[in-house]
């Protein structure tokens, strides 16, 4: 064997699917601030470095966080990248590359089929290129009806041309959870029309449930299959967030935001304000103008996130539930955690756990970074305290791939942006993902005398 050859099966060795999947993001980033970057992309100038590398960040990351205004400040080619950006990054490269070595015959390599195996499915599959056709055939339809719909109603306000634009654009972003707008107000000029709220709430809720949920689903209504272990607790998790935090929105929003409006605008407000924070990143109201227990409410589903497996950010819902089933199980005395008659690993629950408190722990860096080199500087502390709601808001949203926030994005200086693109990257592949890439194998646990501690 040459010295060619060594080096690329040494490659070849160390190109886990964890790296992989982290790797093409990273250069898909890369790639997409570099177009950004080109005088064509912007109306007026050049965007800088940071800018155009936070604006990619934000698309590929399905997040939506936005430092500059992405109607007016980029040109239309600029926008067709973001959403090209968007639209790669919410189903993933390694998606199009299989699609696109099976329709040539190649066939699906151990690392893709792995890599598939770990992105979209709960249990070992060997159909892999069906389902990965039916990934893309899911959100091609679902774009494209609401695609329709949008145009419809936003043919009343533009010409054609106009209006299926911005209908595509907010389709594509809708269902990849993204939440970039080609508005400057998000969604806050269509607050209250029953037409675009529903359908930006119904593609917001398909992209972030989960394909092979959709899929399982689409089989119950035509077969009556049983559905999954995974596919019950997703859409029990998922109704349960949204009617409770439409619930805690409309309370605590009666006598602010949601004062002097007709019900039928209260209950919109209130179901897309919940379904939104769960990854999507559109408004309908000012985000910066809701009460403290709102914004609690929304940080929280902003942190549980979307279903694996789908375009959104978060710990997910299976984790969040299994984390409350865990819990509810120690009250009790258990040590197994059982439900819908079925017992989960106990691999499963130790990875829950990681998952959740690298979460945290990432969530509380990036937060003290942008403490630490935040605005206030000269102010007494009563007069910033602000800024750590902001900024812990802004950390939560950017970790969650959601997109709100409360109006300081823009205002964030370069050290802030960066240290924010970083969140938005590791939300996206996941912070244990993350670090587990660095490990090319896996550890040999050793095991020495057992010696207790007292905890608790």
């Amino acid at each position: 064997m040459g010295t060619a050859d060594r080096i690329r099966v040494s490659i070849f060795r160390h190109l886990t699917p964890p790296r992989i999947f982290i790797l093409s993001f990273a250069l898909l980033i890369l790639i997409g601030a570099a177009l950004l970057r080109t005088p064509f992309a912007a109306q007026r100038g050049r965007l800088s470095f940071v800018d155009a590398l936070f604006s990619s960040a934000s698309a590929v990351c399905v997040t939506g966080l936005a430092v500059i205004d992405i109607g007016k400040d980029l040109s239309f080619a600029g926008q067709i990248v973001t959403l090209s950006l968007f639209q790669i990054g919410g189903l993933g490269i390694i998606t199009f590359s299989v699609v696109l070595f099976g329709l040539m015959g190649r066939g699906i390599s151990f690392k893709g089929r792995e890599f598939v195996q770990s992105t979209f499915l709960h249990t070992p599959r060997r159909d892999l290129l069906m389902i990965v056709r039916k990934v893309l055939q899911l959100t091609f339809l679902s774009e494209a009806a609401g695609t329709l719909l949008l145009f419809l109603r936003f043919s009343q306000d533009y010409p054609p041309a106009a209006a299926f634009y911005r209908a595509l654009y907010h389709a594509v972003s809708a269902f990849n959870n993204c939440g970039y707008s080609l508005f400057s107000d998000s969604l806050n000029s269509y607050r209250g029309d029953w037409i675009v709220n529903l359908t930006v709430m119904g593609l917001i809720v398909l992209g972030g449930i989960g394909f092979i949920v959709l899929q399982e689903v689409l089989a119950w209504h035509r077969e009556r299959k049983r559905l999954s272990l995974h596919s019950r607790l997703v859409l029990l998790t998922s109704g349960a967030l949204i009617l409770a935090g439409a619930v805690f929105f409309y309370l605590f929003e009666a006598d602010n935001i949601l004062r002097g409006v007709p019900w039928q605008t209260r209950l919109l407000d209130s179901l897309f304000q919940s379904i939104t924070a769960r990854t999507a990143g559109f408004t309908t109201v000012d985000v910066g103008g809701l009460t403290n227990a709102t914004i609690l409410v929304l940080m929280i589903l902003m942190f549980i996130g979307a279903s694996p497996g789908s375009t959104g950010g978060g710990i997910k819902t299976t984790s969040f539930t299994l984390l409350l089933l865990m819990i509810w199980n120690r009250m009790k005395g258990g040590h197994e955690v059982n439900v819908f008659y079925r017992l989960i690993p106990r691999e499963i629950l130790g990875r829950t756990l990681s998952i959740i408190f690298a979460s945290a722990f990432s969530i509380c860096l990036i937060t003290s970074v942008l403490l630490f080199v935040g605005g206030g500087s000269g102010l007494l502390p009563e007069q910033n305290r602000h800024f750590f709601v902001e900024y812990l808001f802004e950390t939560v949203s950017a970790f969650g791939t959601v997109g709100l926030s409360m109006g300081i994005t823009s205002d964030l200086s370069d050290l802030q942006k960066l240290a924010i693109v970083l969140m938005m990257f590791a939300g996206r592949v996941g912070p244990l993902t993350l670090a587990f890439s660095w490990y090319s194998r896996e550890k040999r646990d050793i095991k020495y005398a057992e010696e207790s501690v007292t905890v608790g």
